[in-house]
């Protein structure tokens, strides 16, 4: 690897990646992936879009102040509004960039700016100009460059650098362009603008026909420098190119880029859960590199090849994206350093209150199973990693029905110090009738708008991990919940949501009972 260019890469999780549908993320879920990010070891961290709302230049002006180790970047447009409110929530960074951008597209230029090409440049300058007066590390985009004009591309980029770009970025902002199509805009801003050597080339793609990936290696291929990319490829509509797909590209055909990160790989897998837990977007079981089965053999051809050589069927080894040898690590003889130590193997960085609330559901799960996965001790942990305050605690449920009859539910909850019950004949099964008892004893009326149930890790004593979202006054808050239990894991999910609902600022709690 002495020989290999470095490729920078530009994380875009908790901007464009948020911009996934149902996707949000509050203060603490950022700060979460954002110190995850730096374990992982990317170079620019892409923190938000400061001027888009308050909790946007909050996380942003968060992450600068407190976030080490990597290069803090906001998205700001071509005025000067944006400019100066990114650069008043990234001042406090230790390596501040400002990533402004424009349009240069004809569609975009007629329908969207209605700008002439004139006009383009002169913004373009300006707003380049003036994020140089507060930093050194500036990054120009020109949005929809894959469907530019490439003299006018050439131009904009050109006045970009002039003016104090140190960074351009080629974004292929509709997934439109093809591997040899992205090649041959690099080159052709390679060869033509006369003062290339002295910006950076970024690659920005889209997923909307599956080839962001591709498109970005053919960028590297033809000599940009730098990807952006999202931790499991959220993002916009198809999403973005997937960091974890690219750089393991870069890595396992080294011998044919030439070229390597410095991202620390076995981070890629607890990484993508974390990610993946937080914005409730799961991972397809066949996604390449951190998908469940992206190591797992079935057929007997390929068993056979795998006990004989692993490498006649796998390109890279489970460990080297932070998959375990094997998924038992942990039973219920093993103490509180041993699961601290496993917890921060797999990602987490909990405080010694969450260790404690953790350590205490382990051993309540490793009583019920005869084997702790590393899923399992994960999906613990992630319970923990958000910061809502636990107004109501699920304590017990029983449950009578069958085919025909109205479930019978008693359920218990502790609210501060007390524990309340309630029992009811209602529901449709089992799972709704759980749900009205929560809403009677908390007293929060809530629609469930998606429901789903998942198994955490394998075999028959699984934890069942079960992902809600529920409507309280026209707005949508997310719950999970994880248990051996898929009722006890949907009420406790449905009653994370009403817990989500209690902490918002003027919503208040009206218990029916005392």
């Amino acid at each position: 690897m002495s020989e290999s260019r470095l490729i920078r890469i530009f994380d875009t999780t908790l901007r464009d990646g948020e911009q996934s549908p149902g996707a949000s993320m509050n203060l603490s879920e950022k700060m979460e992936i954002a110190q995850a990010l730096v374990d992982l070891g990317v170079d620019i961290i892409e923190a938000g879009f400061p001027i888009a709302s308050p909790g946007d230049f909050a996380a942003v002006h968060e992450i600068a102040a407190n976030i080490r180790g990597a290069t803090i970047c906001g998205l700001a447009r071509c005025n000067e509004a944006d400019i100066d409110r990114a650069w008043e929530a990234l001042k406090s960074a230790a390596s501040p960039r400002i990533h402004i951008f424009l349009a240069t597209s004809a569609i975009h230029r007629e329908f969207k700016l209605k700008m002439d090409k004139e006009e383009i440049i002169r913004r373009a300058v300006a707003g380049v100009e003036r994020a140089v007066s507060y930093c050194d590390d500036i990054e120009f985009s020109p949005e929809d460059a894959a469907r530019t004009e490439p003299d006018f591309l050439c131009r904009a980029v050109e006045a970009a650098i002039e003016a104090g770009a140190t960074t351009v970025n080629i974004p292929d902002t509709v997934g439109y362009a093809t591997p040899a199509h992205m090649g041959s805009v690099i080159r052709n801003l390679k060869n033509r603008v006369p003062n290339i050597d002295r910006a950076g080339i970024s690659m920005h793609c889209h997923n909307d026909l599956g080839l962001a990936v591709a498109n970005s290696l053919a960028g590297i291929e033809a000599g940009a420098g730098q990807i952006e990319c999202t931790i499991n490829g959220i993002g916009e509509r198809a999403g973005n190119c997937s960091l974890e797909e690219v750089v393991m590209a870069l890595r396992v055909r080294n011998d044919y880029y030439h070229a390597d990160t410095r991202i620390n790989s076995v981070r890629l897998v607890p990484t993508s859960r974390l990610v993946s837990s937080i914005t409730g977007i799961q991972v397809q079981r066949n996604k390449a590199v951190v998908g469940r089965n992206a190591f797992a053999h079935e057929a007997g051809i390929h068993q056979d090849g795998m006990l004989k050589e692993p490498r006649t069927y796998e390109i890279m080894r489970p460990e080297d994206v932070g998959f375990a040898k094997t998924d038992l690590v942990l039973g219920k003889h093993s103490g509180r350093a041993a699961l601290a130590d496993r917890a921060k193997a797999l990602g987490y960085h909990l405080t010694g209150e969450q260790l404690q609330l953790v350590f205490e559901q382990f051993k309540l799960l490793a009583d019920k199973k005869k084997e702790i996965y590393d899923g399992d001790i994960a999906a613990l942990c992630e319970q923990q990693v958000t910061d809502i305050p636990e107004s109501w605690q699920f304590v017990s449920y029983n449950i009578s029905t069958g085919t025909g009859m109205k479930p019978t539910v008693t359920l218990r909850l502790k609210h501060g110090e007390e524990e309340v019950r309630e029992q009811m004949i209602c529901g449709d099964g089992p799972i709704d009738a759980i749900f009205l008892a929560v809403e009677r004893l908390t007293g929060i009326d809530a629609v469930c708008r998606d429901f789903r149930v998942q198994a955490v890790t394998v075999g028959k004593d699984a934890q069942g991990e079960v992902n809600v979202e529920v409507e309280h006054e026209g707005r949508i808050y997310r719950g999970r919940g994880v248990s051996t239990d898929s009722v006890e894991a949907s009420g406790k999910a449905f009653l994370n949501a009403i817990n989500r609902i209690v902490s918002q600022p003027g919503n208040r709690l009206h218990p029916q009972h005392a």
